[in-house]
């Protein structure tokens, strides 16, 4: 499912990353990667605030319906 509709305060690992190349390092260097953890702290109108290792980022709806999690 995409991490749009994923439930919140949850722990999730990316199954895929449909993107060009170039976004998918971007991603990669913020530390989402192909069988990394993530949980989704808030969802609100495509935008998702997402708790990746340490850190908190911001995720805007053309990313985040991409970023697919199990």
């Amino acid at each position: 499912m995409p991490i749009v509709i994923a439930p919140k305060n949850s722990i999730l690992r990316i199954v895929r990353i449909a993107t060009d190349e170039q976004t998918k390092k971007h991603l990669e260097d913020l530390g989402i990667t192909v069988n990394g953890e993530i949980t989704v702290l808030s969802a609100s109108g495509g935008t998702v605030v997402c708790k990746v290792k340490d850190g908190r980022i911001a995720l805007d709806r053309s990313i985040s319906t991409k970023i697919f999690v199990a």
